[in-house]
């Protein structure tokens, strides 16, 4: 019984371990680019609105030709004006803001 549960686990790990969406991710730490989105829409369209075209917080669709990477995860980190700190962290952080700072 151990033995088929064990053989189970393995062949379900491996089946897993090779999905993939088809498209080449870039990892940063834990999460990766194309997780990005996925983020922001869980993370930011309540106040940056559903397209992030603003709501009660500013547009993010050009954030990338005013803020660099480096500049954007430091707001996401930090927080800035009605904005609080701490909603992501680190590696989330990382990958939205290189996501965030290619909308030119």
């Amino acid at each position: 019984m151990k033995l088929k549960l064990s053989a189970l686990l393995l062949g379900t790990s491996i089946i897993l371990g090779a999905c993939s969406s088809g498209e080449e991710e870039e990892a940063t730490g834990e999460t990766t680019i194309a997780d990005a989105e996925t983020i922001t829409q869980q993370s930011c369209i309540g106040c940056h609105g559903q397209n992030l075209g603003g709501g009660s917080a500013p547009p993010l669709t050009e954030v990338g030709a005013k803020y660099s990477k480096d500049e954007i995860k430091d707001i996401i980190i930090n927080g800035q004006g009605g904005m609080p700190s701490g909603l992501l962290d680190d590696a989330k952080a990382e990958a939205v803001a290189q996501w965030l700072a290619e909308k030119k």
